[in-house]
């Protein structure tokens, strides 16, 4: 324990403070950590409370979702975006998954009024210039395009970035010229989406909290 011997009568350990290893390999004590992936709806607040009494995502998850843990959401997603957004009460890995030297992965799909062209689409994976400097590299890929109102034409676009800049994608976007019409996470890490309904959630499992913990270069146990 914190590189001594323990006694043989043991000791007591605290789990936030000492660094347990047997035989070399780190010991996790068994987690009381909750974890859930929300389909957050549009218009609802990604945050603890809300001044004005909006709704908020732990409002959307209610009593059971919480289960007796103080919840917060792991990063934010605005109100007029939808998708999927993580809920835990792990402070550790939530400070990692959002910090820039993890670069974990986002992933958006994107509708943007007018078809980008073909440099503009390289220029978002190349890095576009914001207010604050030039974005990093990202995915880009053209899903389909689609006939919108008035005359208009919508473009789907699945933009993947590694980065947390306050309404990024839709600055980019905005910077080849073009607006968004509608933005939803589908990605976080390892995290997909899939086929969660709008204002649904679920616990994630061992496995998918193992994998978050190896994408931030945690040891899983």
């Amino acid at each position: 324990m914190n590189g001594e011997r323990p006694p043989p009568s043991g000791v007591l350990i605290d789990p936030s403070k000492d660094h347990i290893t047997v035989d070399g390999r780190v010991v996790r004590p068994v987690t009381r950590h909750r974890y859930i992936v929300l389909n957050k709806p549009l218009g609802v607040i990604t945050t603890a409370r809300d001044e004005s009494a909006r709704t908020t995502v732990l409002d959307v998850v209610g009593e059971e979702g919480h289960s007796g843990h103080r919840l917060f959401p792991v990063g934010r997603l605005d109100a007029d975006t939808s998708g999927l957004l993580l809920l835990t009460d792990d402070g550790e890995l939530a400070f990692r998954l959002t910090h820039p030297r993890y670069k974990v992965s986002k992933e958006y799909i994107a509708v943007v009024i007018g078809n980008p062209s073909a440099s503009d689409l390289e220029a978002l994976r190349s890095g576009v210039k914001l207010e604050e400097g030039i974005t990093a590299p990202a995915e880009v890929e053209a899903l389909a395009v689609t006939a919108g109102s008035r005359d208009s034409v919508l473009a789907e676009l699945r933009i993947v970035i590694r980065e947390g800049r306050h309404r990024q994608v839709r600055r980019m976007v905005h910077a080849i010229g073009h607006k968004v019409h509608s933005l939803r996470r589908t990605g976080f890490g390892p995290l997909k989406l899939g086929r969660l309904k709008t204002g649904g959630w679920r616990v994630l499992g061992e496995a998918e909290v193992a994998a978050l913990r190896r994408a931030v270069g945690e040891d899983a146990g």
